[in-house]
């Protein structure tokens, strides 16, 4: 990959570009660059959670997944370049096959609650999501791979599911909306 960075504050970004991977300029409001800082972003939300107490199994996936989102930042920061691979996806789709095997079917919408890890794992999944659909605005403008899009919606599954297994990890349970609709015995439409 390109340069290793050096000096952190070079000044070039003082007028409002800032450089790319291939040494292209682009404006710091450039959908790519806000692709790249929601996955960014993402990735400093998984390192948080990972301060807290997961299951080893847990951690070490989710170490796992900071290295693929920094390939998936790489991969953003040089346009036309693949880092990020389709086994990466296949990766997220058997985590989330092996953590939801031994979960609950759920029967009713949970709140993005419960523990304090749990209730991170929320909060990647929902910067997940704001990265996915920045991609897939730069995926409408320019051309991109299909894996990064894959996997940021895989991981915004997988970060659900996580989340439910963080409550269970010390013997919680979700945390169910209470809606007054369905307490009243309407089914929903």
């Amino acid at each position: 990959m390109g340069n290793r960075l050096t000096q952190i504050a070079t000044r070039t970004g003082d007028t409002g570009t800032t450089g790319l991977g291939n040494n292209q300029r682009v404006s710091k409001n450039s959908l790519r660059i806000h692709a790249m800082g929601d996955v960014d972003e993402l990735n400093s939300h998984i390192g948080l959670l990972l301060c807290e107490r997961v299951p080893d199994e847990v951690r070490n996936l989710l170490v796992q997944v900071q290295h693929q989102l920094f390939n998936l930042g790489g991969e953003l920061s040089i346009p036309g370049y693949e880092l990020l691979k389709a086994e990466a996806v296949l990766e997220l789709d058997e985590a989330l096959a092996h953590h939801n095997a031994a979960l609950p079917r759920l029967q009713e919408f949970i709140l993005p609650a419960g523990t304090r890890a749990a209730s991170q794992a929320h909060v990647c999944r929902t910067v997940a999501r704001r990265a996915e659909r920045v991609v897939v605005a730069l995926g409408n403008e320019e051309a991109l791979n299909d894996a990064p899009r894959q996997y940021l919606n895989r991981l915004s599954d997988l970060m659900f599911v996580l989340a439910r297994v963080l409550n269970r990890a010390d013997g919680g349970d979700d945390v169910y909306w209470k809606s007054e609709r369905l307490a009243c015995g309407d089914a929903p439409d």
